[in-house]
Order: structure tokens, then sequence, then C-alpha cells
């Protein structure tokens, strides 16, 4: 007995080593990928589609806008090029333009499909991503990386659709995910050391590329990057006298800090590292951290209730306040400010006041003053159609 004693006592390790897992980190990868899950849910495509076709608001105005728009059009000829050239602020544009509001009709197509069932849409979208991914090598240039992840976030969203819920079949799809693969992921994989707003949408497609080809490494890779960046995008109180950075960066003094925050010197809470540039360009960063968070969600790790929620509210809250006309502080971006946030609120605004019942009144109050939220035509389309006080 007393050799066989400790023989049991190890075996009972075993088992208790098998039975209880390390728990899975809070921005991992999941264990079983959850289709179509980028940013929308087939929950949420559902909700829209009843609510749609009960004539209800402010989800049939927004489907409305929506199939009225120049992405909706069946008759849109796709332009594919295999070299996309996109120079800073897209000049030259070779090709920049036509990808990104190609990647968007494919999606819009995509919700319009979903929503009528009306095959010609699901054809058109699949027309557009066979388009592309027969044809596109690289993208050149010093806003390739930018470019990049903006066409990048909006093509996994159509592919997940179509993929996963189209019964009609997509013969080429095997080929778009090579395409995703080889063309796109390794351009936005490493992040990138420029203004915030272009490493969190270099992340937002990699993470949306990540779930359509069921790539656990790069997700983690890409999530890891995201929650680096987003801490240094929004200044938190709790995150000290100065905003955390990150490390490639090299911003090891108050004066480099100050510098890349547009030379605003003055830190509270909800302040993003754009705010002094425009809100233009802030909105873009806020709108990527809502899409990585909602579709981390639906994955099965809920952001929300982390810092990302934390800084997401108040992002919001903070650009919502001056978007609606408060008066800026001599303190603030030398009392100027470049309005502009753009159809972003949506998202971030049904996950933190529809679902964790934060109050939210300035961004309630922009989020309403702006429906049916439309698209910027770079990566933002149709959320108050797909995330619109949507409980899911």
């Amino acid at each position: 007995m007393r050799r066989t004693a400790p023989l049991a006592a190890a075996s009972v390790i075993v088992v208790c080593m098998i039975a209880w897992p390390a728990a899975r980190p809070a921005d991992a990868a999941p264990t079983t990928f959850v289709h179509p899950g980028v940013t929308v849910s087939k929950a949420q495509l559902d909700f829209a589609r009843t609510k749609v076709n009960a004539g209800a608001q402010p989800w049939k105005g927004a489907f409305d806008q929506m199939t009225a728009s120049k992405y909706a059009d069946l008759n849109r000829t796709p332009k594919p090029r295999a070299t996309v050239e996109c120079g800073s602020y897209s000049n030259p544009d070779h090709g920049c333009t036509d990808e990104r509001q190609d990647a968007i009709a494919a999606y819009t197509d995509a919700l319009a499909w979903y929503i009528t069932r009306d095959d010609r849409y699901a054809k058109k979208s699949i027309e557009l991503m066979d388009a592309w991914s027969a044809v596109i090598k690289e993208h050149t240039n010093s806003n390739a990386p930018l470019q990049t992840g903006w066409a990048g976030s909006s093509w996994p969203k159509a592919a997940e659709i179509i993929k996963y819920m189209y019964t009609g079949g997509w013969a080429n799809s095997g080929r778009f995910a090579t395409m995703l693969r080889d063309v796109y992921l390794p351009e936005i994989i490493n992040g990138s050391d420029s203004n915030g707003n272009w490493e969190l949408s270099m992340m937002e497609a990699a993470v949306g590329i990540s779930v359509f080809l069921e790539d656990k490494a790069s997700y983690d890779k890409a999530m890891a990057k995201f929650r680096t960046r987003t801490a240094a995008y929004v200044y938190l109180s709790s995150d000290g006298d100065l905003p955390k950075t990150v490390p490639g960066q090299n911003l090891d003094t108050k004066a480099k800090i100050v510098s890349y925050w547009q030379g605003q010197s003055t830190f509270v809470t909800g302040l993003t590292q754009e705010t002094c540039r425009d809100f233009t360009h802030t909105g873009y960063g806020i709108s990527a951290i809502s899409h990585v968070a909602e579709t981390s969600r639906i994955q099965g790790q809920d952001l929300y209730g982390t810092d990302v929620g934390e800084r997401l509210r108040q992002a919001l809250g903070f650009q919502a306040k001056y978007q609606l006309g408060a008066t800026v502080p001599g303190w603030l971006c030398g009392g100027s400010l470049k309005l502009g946030l753009g159809p972003v609120t949506e998202v971030g605004y049904n996950a933190l006041h529809n679902r964790l019942g934060i109050a939210m009144s300035n961004t309630r109050t922009l989020t309403e003053q702006q429906r049916p939220a439309g698209t910027n035509s770079l990566f933002v389309a149709w959320e108050t159609l797909t995330h619109g006080d949507d409980p899911n």
C-alpha cells in the first residue's frame, strides 16, 4: 500500500490537470472560431433583418440609405489591379479608392443579400471579391500599410457572410483566402509606428482576416498589438502623469510624448493621441477599437469589461462632448478643435450603453443625432443597421 499511494495521488494530480486547464487569456484566439464573426454576428444580422422587414426605425431607414448608395449598385464594375499604389493622403491614388470602395461594396452587397435574400446581391459580392483575388499582388508607396488595413477591414466582413451564410456556393473562396493570407496579412501584421489610427486599423484588419483564415497565431499577435496600441491611444488618469507608450516608438521623454500627442501637454481621461490633430483621424482610431472589441466579443472574449472598454467609453464621451458643441477650454489643443468625428459611435455605444447599461449621455445624443450612420468610404459602413440598439 505504501508504494501505490503515491501513484494514486499522482493520478489524482494528473486528472486534475486535465480537468482544469489554464484559463484562456483575455485576448487569446478562441478554441473554435465563430462564423460569421467579424464585427457582426449571425444574431446581429438576424436582428437587423427582422427589424427591416417589420419596417421598424431606425433600421429600415438605415437599410434604405444603404441600398440607395452607390455601394449597393448591382451594375457596379469591379476595378482590380495587380499593384495598388497609395502615397500620403492617397496621392498618388493608383487603385486606392477603387480597392477600398469595392471592398465596402462587397460588404454592402453581402448585407443587402442577408436582409433581402435576393441572390443578385450575393452574386455581386462574390463578383467583387473574385475580381480582386484574381489580380492583386501588392500594395506599395508610403500609405500601403494603412490602405491595406482599410481595405483589409472590409473584405473579411463580406467574406464571412457569404462563405458561412450564403447557400448558393462560392467556388473561389479558397483563392480569396490566399489573397488575404499572402497579400494583406504580411503588410499589416507587424504594425506601424505612425499615428495610432494606422496601427489600430491595421490590427482591425489583421484580427478580421485571422478569423476568416482561422489563424490563431496571427489572431494572438494582432490582438496583443491592439491591446498595447489602444492603451497608448486613449489616456486614462490611472495611466499616471503621462500616457502609455508603444515600446518600439522610443517615446522615452515627456517632450517626445507631448510632440507625438500633437503638442498637447495636459492629459485628461478620454483624450486621444490624435484629438489635437483632428476628430476625423481620431474617429478612425475609435472606430477600429470598437470593431476589434466587437469581433473579440463574438469570438468569446469580451474586452468591453477590460481597460479596452473603459478607454473606448471615455474616448467616445470626450470627443462626443465637443462634437456636440461644448466650449473648448484654452488648455485643450490651444483652445481650438477640428471637428468631424464621422459615423463611428454606434458599435461602441451599443455595447457599452445597451449591453452594459452605462449612461453615456453625450455619446447617446450624438449617436441618435447622426442616425442613420452611413459610411466614411474607407472602412466604416452601415453601423446603425448592424449595431443600432441591438441587444445581441
